[in-house]
């Protein structure tokens, strides 16, 4: 009971601080609102952008492992950039071979691409199309979001049947009033069926990335569209580990002896091939997204040390004001925590006042519109503003309490 009692009076007392000096108060509140405001506006704009390079990146897939010529993370200068071209290209063999010896692999994938074609149906085009030729278990290795229609089946890919799935933008770039599920579009001259429409994922970071734009053919169909191999476009072999913490780690050791024993590698050869997992993209991005976070505490930090000394100058004026009730309090008994706390907990709630109008201000400006960037702000975000504000609150008011608290009642009665 006492506690909530506590509660209550520090903040009438913290409203009737607001109430008698309502310019003071709210300039001394303004550096910890523009403080909070900074931090959460920093943290708001990164995990919206976090959010939106993630999503963008799903078309990598989650823990899955690929085979390519090129490292996505190069050793620095010690490994000249013209020997990664000697390296064999991935092979059809070798992706059969992969797939009847590997253990560890929940899903394999063969994958080549081709951007910047031309798309026509009847007398409608689209140009900068991405074509991606893929084997069947393509939609295990990578989501694959159908939204209308379905995707191939086993015999349409082992047949090498001219069938495919459609972007959204695709489907209504050329299809403006019908269903184009059954329609026939052309790929460099070659009719293909159209059996699926893919979801609409909007504008990605990373431009031809996206799904929208794109098309995805069997495998087979691809290489009669297209030279594939080491003089023509080489294929990517994409592997998915088993739901574990150690799926992809035994997964690339598995993968490594059974690809260099594929190509014939002797045990004092290097590796010809690189195993790139997605994990390298997520540290990058994490590592980026860390120091953004690292710069909004920096760029916060300076306007909230000012809004302390507001609070904190509130609190020692307030106490000179209150003298005379302190003397009286103590007079009829209060115990020195209770001064102590009712100071306390009045700093508390005044920081969180300018927290809470920097958090609405925040709220604010997630109404502005930024493209295909959607601001949220999140409840972990709130707290994180509002925990903040009250640290503060905390830090500016103990001095100023811990004075209150140790006057003497006889002084404190006399003063005017």
């Amino acid at each position: 009971m006492l506690f909530f009692r506590l509660i209550l009076e520090s903040f009438s007392f913290a409203l009737q601080a607001l109430r008698s000096n309502l310019l003071r108060t709210t300039l001394s509140l303004l550096g910890v609102s523009i403080g909070i405001f900074a931090i959460i506006t920093v943290f708001t704009v990164v995990d919206a952008l976090e959010r939106k390079i993630r999503d963008d990146m799903s078309f990598i897939g989650d823990n899955v492992m690929y085979i390519q010529k090129f490292p996505w993370q190069f050793g620095g200068g010690a490994y000249p950039w013209w020997r990664y071209f000697r390296r064999p290209s991935n092979t059809v063999d070798e992706f059969r071979y992969l797939e009847k010896n590997l253990q560890e692999a929940q899903a394999i994938a063969l994958i080549a691409g081709r951007g910047g074609n031309t798309i026509k149906y009847r007398s409608n085009s689209l140009t900068a199309v991405n074509v991606r030729g893929v084997s069947f278990r393509y939609s295990d290795v990578s989501e694959i979001p159908v939204d209308n229609g379905r995707y191939f089946s086993r015999q349409e890919v082992n047949r090498a049947n001219n069938v495919a799935l459609i972007g959204a933008t695709i489907a209504e770039s050329l299809f403006t009033n019908e269903d184009p599920i059954g329609k026939k579009i052309k790929v460099k001259g070659r009719p293909f069926q159209v059996v699926g429409v893919m979801k609409k994922e909007g504008s990605s970071i990373f431009g031809s990335t996206s799904r929208d734009e794109q098309i995805i053919i069997p495998y087979g169909s691809f290489g009669k569209l297209y030279l594939v191999g080491r003089k023509g476009i080489e294929p990517t072999i994409a592997l998915k580990g088993k739901d574990n913490d150690e799926g992809l780690l035994k997964l690339e050791s598995n993968v490594r002896g059974v690809l260099r024993t594929k190509r014939g590698l002797k045990p004092y050869q290097e590796d010809n091939f690189a195993l790139n997992r997605t994990e390298a993209f997520a540290d990058a991005v994490s590592s980026l997204f860390s120091v953004l976070h690292f710069a909004g505490w920096i760029i916060g930090g300076f306007s909230i040390l000012v809004g302390a000394f507001g609070i904190a100058n509130i609190m020692f004026v307030s106490v000179k004001e209150r003298t005379n009730i302190i003397g009286i309090q103590k007079s009829l008994g209060a115990k020195t925590y209770f001064i102590l706390f009712q100071f306390l907990f009045e700093a508390v709630f005044l920081s969180m006042i300018g927290g809470a109008l920097g958090l609405l201000l925040v709220y604010l400006i997630t109404f502005i519109p930024l493209g295909s960037i959607h601001m949220t702000l999140t409840a972990g975000n709130i707290i994180l503003g509002l925990s903040v504000s009250s640290i503060v609150g905390t830090f500016a008011g103990i001095i100023p309490a811990l004075m209150a608290s140790r006057l003497n009642p006889v002084i404190a009665i006399r003063a005017s």
